[in-house]
């Protein structure tokens, strides 16, 4: 991944629209190795999906990406497969073995986790963390941990 990519994000980027996080989110992908976990913190609205959207394009993905919220988890195939976890509605480690989940947590493939604090325990090490927030006058902030 490239170098001022990663200074940008570690400092902080702003968008303006959905199209931006999604074009930031492609240049992000791009210089992911395919076995990387992203852990994706923010209230709701604050473009987790929009950014995952971005993630698909930039891993040349053609299928539309929505949010998994009911479903937990979707898997895109492509050159890279892209795994959307959404974790809002787990409960817990528990439900995390109920469901199976942990044999998903684990590569290869680009694993994008919604709501990672309700399952920060099963992430691997290694995971990088985005705090993505939403400002007064509604332009979109993305930070590297």
């Amino acid at each position: 991944m490239a170098a001022p990519l990663l200074d940008r994000l570690r400092a902080g980027i702003t968008t303006a629209s959905a199209e931006e996080m999604r074009t930031l989110a492609a240049e992000f992908a791009a210089g992911l190795p395919p076995d990387t976990t992203l852990a994706l913190h923010g209230d709701l609205g604050v473009g987790k999906t929009t950014f995952v959207q971005g993630l698909a394009r930039g891993l040349g993905l053609a299928e539309a990406v929505t949010s998994p919220t009911f479903n937990i988890f979707t898997l895109h195939r492509g050159p890279v497969n892209l795994l959307h976890l959404d974790a809002y509605r787990l409960e817990g480690a528990r439900q995390v073995e109920d469901l199976l989940l942990a044999d998903f947590l684990v590569s290869p493939w680009c694993l994008a986790v919604e709501w990672p604090e309700k399952i920060s325990a099963w992430l691997p090490p290694g995971t990088l963390h985005l705090e993505l927030g939403i400002l007064p006058d509604e332009r979109h902030t993305v930070t590297l941990r």
